[in-house]
C-alpha cells in the first residue's frame, strides 16, 4: 500500500465508527442477494440477529485503525482465521467478500466506485485478503497432515443421542469408518445440516463434550428465539440416530 492509500483508509475511521453496522449490514444482504449459494456458508441466525454485522464492523474498524501495522492483529487474525478454516472459507470466495465489501463502501458512503478512496480501501483489502489466505492455507495442511485430520467438510452419521439437563448430547462417528482427528473436550466443531423443506444448508459450532479416537460429543441445546435457520432446532426436532450431518475438524477456540 501507498502512503496515500494508508491515509485515505485512516480517513475513514470516524465514519466507520459511527456507521459502521449499518456499511456490514448492508454488505452482508448485498453480497448474498448476488451471491446466494453464500447462504449456505454464512450462519442466517447470526445475520439476522446482527451479531455477524457487528463482529465485522469491529474487525473493519481495528484493522483501519492499524492499517500501518497489521501485525497489532495477530491475536484477531489468528481468531478469525481459525473461524474461517471451521467454515471452510475458501481463496476464491475472497474475490465475491471484496467486490460486494469495496461497492458498499461506494454506495454507503456515497462515493464514487472510480474514486481514490475505494483505490486505497482496494489495496487494503487485498493485504488483508493475502494475509488471511496464507494462515488459512496453513492451517488446512496442518489439519491435513495429522492422523485422521482432514480439511474442509466430512459426512459423520449421529450413532448415539442421549438427553441431557437442557438439552440432547449427540455422539457422531465417521461415516467412512476410517481414523478421526484425537480432539479434548472444549475444543470445538463446525456442524452442517439440511434446513427443512429448504435447498439449503446451515453450520453452526458447538463445543466438544467428549471425544475419542472413533467418535465426537457435543451438546446440543434449544435456542429460544428460534428461527428456520436455527441449527440447534434442527438438531433436536429433525435429526435421529443413524441420520448424517457434516463436520470440520476440531479446533481450540
Amino acid at each position: 500500500m501507498t502512503p496515500e492509500h494508508i491515509e485515505l483508509v485512516k480517513s475513514t475511521v470516524p465514519v466507520l465508527r459511527e456507521n459502521g453496522v449499518a456499511l456490514t449490514s448492508y454488505f452482508y444482504k448485498r453480497m448474498l442477494n448476488n451471491s446466494p449459494e453464500l447462504k449456505n456458508v454464512f450462519n442466517l441466525d447470526s445475520q439476522n440477529s446482527g451479531r455477524q454485522p457487528r463482529a465485522l464492523a469491529a474487525a473493519v474498524l481495528a484493522y483501519a485503525e492499524n492499517i500501518e501495522n497489521p501485525s497489532v492483529l495477530a491475536k484477531a487474525i489468528e481468531h478469525i482465521t481459525t473461524k474461517h478454516v471451521s467454515l471452510d472459507i475458501q481463496p476464491d470466495q475472497y474475490a465475491i467478500v471484496g467486490d460486494n465489501l469495496l461497492h458498499s463502501i461506494s454506495e454507503v458512503l456515497n462515493v464514487p466506485f472510480e474514486s481514490e478512496l475505494i483505490a486505497a480501501w482496494k489495496a487494503a483489502y487485498l493485504q488483508l485478503a493475502d494475509i488471511l489466505i496464507g494462515v488459512e492455507k496453513q492451517k488446512y495442511n496442518n489439519l491435513s497432515e495429522q492422523t485422521g485430520g482432514w480439511a474442509g467438510w466430512r459426512p459423520f452419521k449421529i450413532t448415539q443421542i442421549e438427553a441431557s439437563e437442557s438439552g440432547k448430547i449427540f455422539t457422531v462417528e465417521a461415516s467412512d469408518a476410517q481414523a478421526i482427528l484425537s480432539a479434548a473436550p472444549n475444543q470445538f466443531i463446525s456442524v452442517k445440516v439440511k434446513v427443512p423443506n429448504q435447498e439449503l444448508e446451515q453450520p453452526q459450532q458447538f463445543v466438544l463434550s467428549a471425544a475419542s479416537d472413533k467418535q465426537y460429543q457435543f451438546e446440543v441445546k434449544a435456542v429460544e428465539n428460534r428461527t428456520e435457520y436455527s441449527v440447534a432446532n434442527i438438531l433436536l426436532e429433525n435429526y435421529h440416530v443413524g441420520d448424517q450431518v457434516q463436520l470440520t475438524a476440531p479446533q481450540a477456540k
